[in-house]
């Protein structure tokens, strides 16, 4: 197995992603391509996973690395690859996927309720955020833009403000709307650069639900990468 890891800026690192992939010994590389960095070869790696960023899908032209990732997205579902699209990641996937990306009703920041459909409690992988006996869960969101469920997609989970919370495509590709990745570090770290919001609750519920957050990603992380 070998993941490959794609940032989309350099502040939104993998967080616990890689800190699982660290202690499972996991051999993984991480790449940003808006900095120039380059993707290996499509048979190097087995997993594909494309992190968040502030730009915009619609964006294209002022960022192009979007549209060489759109490539590599392309190219890895096309190959029957593994994949994960966290926030914007999940953005590109759908967009990749033939639906549509636009800016959503008003950005949605700090930790929210998602709904889990049916078809999110069937699903091995998303079912490990719901709560004990309720098919709901507590995530970190920080995002202002949408997406339509792509053709062939299954909608997971959903938010009051937001329909595509997370779906799955196959067997293998899921866009997550929300931050599996965060540790209260990270989001301390990226509401440094918001404004108008209480950043001291959003805070005190990072160390709150750390522990748990993380117990749940870690059972998505160990379904997801496998060989």
């Amino acid at each position: 197995m070998n993941v490959l890891i794609v940032k989309n800026v350099a502040s939104e690192g993998p967080g616990t992603i890689e800190d699982h992939l660290r202690r499972k010994r996991i051999t993984h590389s991480v790449i940003e391509l808006k900095a120039g960095e380059s993707a290996p070869r499509l048979d190097a790696f087995t997993h594909l996973v494309i992190l968040g960023g502030p730009m915009a899908v619609y964006e294209m032209r002022q960022f192009p690395h979007l549209a060489v990732e759109a490539g590599l997205i392309q190219a890895a579902i096309g190959a029957n690859k593994h994949v994960m699209g966290v926030c914007l990641g999940a953005q590109m996937l759908a967009h990749v996927l033939g639906a549509r990306v636009y800016p959503g009703p008003e950005k949605e920041i700090g930790w929210h309720e998602v709904s889990l459909s049916g078809e999110g409690m069937a699903d091995p992988l998303i079912s490990a955020f719901a709560h004990p006996n309720r098919n709901a869960a507590q995530v970190f969101q920080l995002h202002g833009d949408t997406f339509d469920l792509p053709e062939g997609g299954v909608r997971l989970a959903s938010s009051v403000l937001y329909r595509n919370q997370a779906f799955r495509y196959g067997d293998r590709v899921y866009g997550l709307q929300f931050h599996i990745e965060v540790t209260p570090a990270i989001v301390r770290d990226w509401l440094a650069d918001q404004q108008g919001i209480d950043c001291a609750s959003i805070l005190a519920d990072s160390e709150r639900i750390f522990v748990t957050y993380r117990q749940r990603a870690e059972k998505f992380y160990k379904r997801f990468f496998w060989t």
